[in-house]
């Protein structure tokens, strides 16, 4: 079995540092190598930092670089850099050696020939270009380079993009195109995509075309760029930059080289005239607003501020090559899209709504349908690698089958006839036969539909996912408006949250406990909480909590946060094990939910946090007296304690959010010993469930503590210091130091004489009773009000 120790990664640009940085990510060791400058003074000829300089200033940049490239800044200890002159040799240790140099294909050549020279038989080389075709770069090399070489074309951001094209030639075996088909998925949690050696790919030869399609309509149509970065981002399931907004992120130079790219490159393409760089791209070009990187775009930031202290951002209207102002947009499509949550029914009433948004909605998507599906099998042999990639590679919610499904195939077939669109042939046949879908699900599994064998064939490569929507063909376990119980297979049962934001309110809680009930009486063996929205969950509904807050229902809050506690205190002591699995955000209630779950999978992208400082007060679903737990189980003979009671209060005094899965065991979140990190996010509840497996089999019930050790006066001395320290830092306010000491008097376990053992239930009566001394404050009613209509903290 193939094993990857050690990665050459041969380039350090913005590319060749996120590579490196995620393969750090990965658990890898890493050597990037880059070119020696070539303008070295005399006296720094032989002077290694000097030579290396290229290298090494690219990795710093990288590390200081936002949103943060690696899942740990220690993990940068992983990278050694070097250069190309002095330490080429050292790839014959690498088991991996990826090409990221400038694209073009005389410098790649030279550095192959280098590479087919130093490294060692067997190992596997790739090349991370973006459109260069793989097959022109084997010229002159040895047969086993050319039986162990690919492209893996990955996208920037590396650690936050889940797309990798593998893009095999006719001379890669096919043991190595199926190692990097798994071991991107498993092992760097990618979205691996077999692509052809075709043009730009699959992602860029797709997502481009839509791109440049969208651009031609906008004017066609008479709509602003506003008006249409709207149209295209959430509304139909794509990221909030829209369309003009993504120009500008990616870079203008950079859309421009692809699109012309594939106008030249192909020929035959059907859609060639959508490939034209409109007058007001040109103008960008000529002008060198080439986006975000040289401030100026399709829209420009100002030094203005408007009302609100915002800066004023103009937009280019693409008549007059003006910038101007530009109303907010007010199309009746993007009203009927605001009334939905479900997106396949928005994606339905934008496309059929009458407007001009409507209009340009409808318009693309029919050429979109048209394209890819004249795609297959040019680029791809399957009409799932192009929804893939498009998914994993430019975000958006839905592929380009899936938004046709979502249509109805037949109708967009006939409605893309009727605008003059070429349909595939093999799309004709396939609705000829009585097939009306491109996907189905059944059983859990999700399927296809195989032009090739006109049949459905289940998606390979998804064994380890559990997909939620897969199962809506079953009838649930239990269901309740919030939350619906999920059969997942093997005596395992799955709890869905499916509130507003997954919010944690009345709804969801009841769902726990009554999942844990149904487990334990039935014949199952354990209980999975785990979705597979954007986000595991916001946390505790704050609208329920002020709302009694402002009408001073005291007794009903008191009940309603015992409750909450009483909910993640059952995930800790019942007969089954309940693990959890997540993703994105994990605050405040989810996040002290996992803390007492008996394990919780973890997705590396799972931003994790107790940020309940934010609206004015401390985590009162037993997270507080979780930290008093970790903490006493922290301690050891001779200890000091003290250092360890401080990091405990300054993680939830300072409302620490860990940005990776990673990163929450640094702040005491996840435990070593329980817990675990999945890569690739979409097998995080398949994950979970062999996990509760594991542990059904010698399960036995905790019992609740009694034994947690607590330092009374002499901590809270202590943490009163640390509290005014954060004051004197400008870290807090004085409501913030008024918060700060409620979470001191429970982490210390209140006013003792001095150290000693409580239980479990004493720490969460006086964990209760701060988070409602808190709730009668008009600062935190004042957070918690500013929080919930501008859905950001207030600093009061």
């Amino acid at each position: 079995m193939r094993r990857i120790k050690k990665v050459a990664v041969l380039g350090s640009g913005v590319m060749g540092s996120g590579i490196s940085c995620h393969f750090a990510n990965a658990g890898l060791q890493v050597l990037m190598l880059d070119i020696v400058p070539r303008d070295l003074p005399e006296n720094k000829k032989n002077d290694k930092a000097a030579r290396n300089s290229v290298a090494d200033g690219a990795l710093k940049t990288a590390l200081k670089s936002k949103p943060a490239p690696l899942y740990d800044k220690g993990f940068a200890s992983r990278i050694e850099t070097g250069n190309f002159e002095d330490d080429f040799a050292k790839i014959k240790d690498c088991d991996w050696v990826i090409e990221v140099v400038v694209e073009r294909l005389d410098i790649k050549k030279i550095i192959f020939e280098k590479v087919d020279q130093y490294r060692s038989k067997g190992s596997l080389v790739t090349s991370n270009t973006s459109g260069i075709p793989i097959h022109m770069m084997l010229e002159g090399r040895s047969d086993d380079f050319k039986k162990h070489f690919c492209g893996t074309h990955f996208f920037n951001p590396p650690r936050y993009m889940r797309l990798l094209e593998v893009i095999p030639t006719k001379e890669t075996s096919q043991e190595v195109v199926d190692f990097f088909m798994h071991y991107g998925d498993v092992y760097l949690g990618k979205q691996t995509v077999l692509a052809k050696d075709t043009p730009a790919f699959i992602a860029n030869r797709v997502g481009v075309y839509a791109m440049a399609k969208i651009y031609q309509l906008t004017t066609q149509i008479g709509l602003t760029i506003s008006e249409v970065d709207a149209l295209t981002g959430p509304a139909i399931g794509r990221p909030k930059t829209g369309t003009f907004r993504l120009g500008d992120l990616v870079g203008h130079d950079t859309a421009a080289k692809v699109i012309q790219g594939i106008k030249d490159n192909c020929p035959n393409d059907e859609q060639a005239g959508a490939f034209e760089i409109p007058k007001y791209l040109q103008f960008l070009l000529d002008n060198n607003f080439l986006g975000n990187k040289t401030g100026k775009g399709f829209y420009e930031k100002t030094k203005q501020k408007d009302e609100k202290g915002k800066p004023v951002i103009l937009a280019l209207n693409l008549e007059t090559l003006e910038y101007e102002n530009q109303p907010k947009p007010a199309l009746p499509s993007l009203g009927i899209a605001k009334q939905m949550d479900n997106l396949e029914k928005r994606v339905q009433a934008v496309f059929n709504a009458e407007d001009k948004g409507g209009e340009l909605v409808r318009r693309s998507l029919l050429g979109l349908f048209a394209y890819a599906s004249n795609r297959v099998p040019e680029i791809a042999d399957h009409l799932y690698s192009i929804d893939d990639a498009l998914r994993s590679g430019f975000a958006w919610d839905l592929g380009p089958f899936e938004y046709w499904d979502a249509i109805g195939v037949q109708k967009g077939l006939e409605l893309a006839e009727k605008q003059g669109e070429k349909i595939a042939p093999w799309v004709k046949d396939m609705l000829a036969a009585g097939v009306t879908s491109f996907y189905k699900s059944e059983n859990g599994k999700r399927f296809y539909y195989d032009q090739n064998s006109k049949s459905y064939q289940p998606i390979p490569g998804t064994e380890g996912f559990i997909i939620l929507d897969n199962y809506r063909d079953k009838k649930p376990v239990y269901q309740n408006p919030d939350a619906t119980l999920h059969d997942i297979g093997d005596g395992v049962l799955c709890l869905e949250f499916q509130s507003k934001a997954n919010s944690m309110g009345e709804g969801v809680l009841r769902g726990i406990n009554d999942a844990i009930k149904i487990a334990e009486e039935g014949e199952w063996k354990g209980l999975v909480i785990g979705n597979n929205a954007k986000n595991f969950s916001v946390g505790a509904n704050l609208m329920m909590v002020a709302m009694m807050a402002y009408e001073q229902e005291w007794d009903q809050l008191n009940m309603a946060i015992k409750y909450f506690q009483d909910t993640t205190m059952r995930c800790r002591y019942s007969s089954i094990p309940v693990v959890a699995a997540t993703q994105g955000y994990v605050f405040g209630g989810a996040c002290e939910t996992i803390m007492h779950c008996d394990a919780a999978l973890c997705a590396a992208e799972s931003y994790i946090g107790l940020v309940e400082v934010g609206v004015g007060l401390l985590p009162g679903g037993a997270g507080t007296k979780e930290f008093v737990v970790r903490a006493s189980d922290a301690f050891f003979e001779g200890d000091v304690q003290m250092p360890t009671l401080i990091e405990k209060f300054k993680t939830i005094a300072l409302a620490t959010v860990a940005t990776s899965a990673h990163e929450a065991f640094n702040h005491g979140y996840l435990l070593p010993r329980k817990d675990a990190v999945v890569m690739n996010t979409l097998r995080n509840i398949g994950d979970a469930k062999s996990k509760v497996l594991e542990l059904a089999e010698n399960y036995v019930q905790p019992i609740q503590r009694e034994d947690v050790t607590v330092l009374g006066r002499s901590g809270l001395a202590a943490l009163y210091v640390a509290a005014n320290e954060l004051k004197l830092g400008n870290y807090a306010s004085d409501h913030d130091i008024k918060i700060a000491k409620k979470i001191a008097w429970v982490l210390c376990g209140g006013d003792l004489t001095g150290q000693q053992q409580v239980s479990e239930k004493y720490l969460l009566d006086i964990e209760r009773e701060a988070f409602l001394s808190l709730c009668g404050e008009q600062k935190t009613l004042e957070r918690i009000q500013y929080m919930l209509t501008n859905n950001r903290p207030l600093r009061n």
